[in-house]
């Protein structure tokens, strides 16, 4: 599953996220992997990104696999 979300943070160190569903108005993911494909510079605080959910019951299996 395909989840939006919003880029709060993201850790060039670790790839990973910290992110903002679109259907959450206050629940925050730490994190969350960042596929090697996307550029870190595209990886600005404020971004949408596009998060494949593995599991729904379990939000940082996940990984962000692209921003817009």
């Amino acid at each position: 599953m395909i989840e939006r979300g919003f880029l709060l943070a993201f850790d060039s160190a670790t790839y990973t996220a910290t992110v903002r569903y679109a259907w959450s108005i206050s629940s925050v993911v730490a994190g969350v992997p960042v596929s090697r494909a996307i550029a870190s510079a595209e990886l600005v605080a404020g971004r949408r990104v596009a998060v494949a959910l593995f599991d729904v019951g379990q939000p940082v299996d996940a990984l962000v696999v692209g921003v817009h």
